[in-house]
């Protein structure tokens, strides 16, 4: 049994790097079938894990809080609130001379329309151990997505990108970087009616090293 646990946690234990997986793209525009395939699975499972903490009802990630203030202010889904954000962030490349990839372009559409199907597919929880349940899934659920979108290559999506943009005109941080981002969109989003909970704490608290086992879950099945 203790060789056993050992394997477990050898097996779960965080990268930390980003691992090269072998459908890895050549450059952001490298539309290889399997690649875009995996792509395509890993952005709608980040959307699905995003639709999980919104009907936990504990609190959502910063982005989908700002996605629904805007929604309630304005009647407009959850969906095209996350659609409009991800286009307005987009724009906020151009200054920074950022360049989307393939993978940036199908975020954006990609992430808000299976963000929304699960909204209206999932059922509201009014339990807080449901709820919670809901909401340490959907971290893992976005931890695993974010690996393996990441490992494509085939871009970042419009918040990634717009955050090392920053860092790399000013050389500021990248933590700092992102700390500030998602403050000023949480904040934004409160204000607004988005729903702030224990959901938006744990995600604050559990999404990197959420993502850190998968990436190291992935280095181990793709390891040659």
């Amino acid at each position: 049994m203790p060789d056993f646990s050992r394997r477990v946690v050898e097996w779960f234990r965080p990268h930390r790097t980003i691992p090269v997986t072998p459908w890895r793209a050549k450059h952001r525009w490298d539309l290889a079938p399997k690649r875009v395939a995996i792509l395509t699975f890993a952005l709608i499972l980040f959307g699905f894990g995003e639709s999980l903490l919104v009907q936990s009802h504990l609190g959502n990630s910063p982005w989908v809080v700002l996605s629904q203030g805007i929604s309630i202010k304005t009647g407009i889904n959850l969906g095209w609130a996350t659609l409009l954000i991800s286009a307005v962030v987009l724009l906020l490349w151009i200054p920074l001379r950022e360049k989307p990839g393939f993978g940036t372009l199908l975020n954006m559409i990609v992430i808000a329309w299976a963000l929304q199907i699960g909204v209206d597919f999932l059922p509201l929880q009014h339990n807080f151990f449901s709820g919670l349940i809901f909401s340490l899934c959907g971290i893992m659920v976005v931890g695993i997505a974010s690996s393996l979108y990441i490992t494509c290559g085939l871009g970042p999506g419009p918040r990634d990108g717009w955050m090392t943009g920053i860092h790399h005109r000013t050389g500021i941080r990248v933590g700092r970087v992102r700390l500030g981002i998602e403050a000023l969109v949480l904040v934004a989003g409160f204000l607004l009616g988005g729903r702030v909970g224990l959901g938006t704490a744990l995600f604050a608290l559990l999404i990197g090293q959420s993502i850190a086992i998968s990436f190291g879950v992935l280095a181990r099945l793709t390891r040659q």
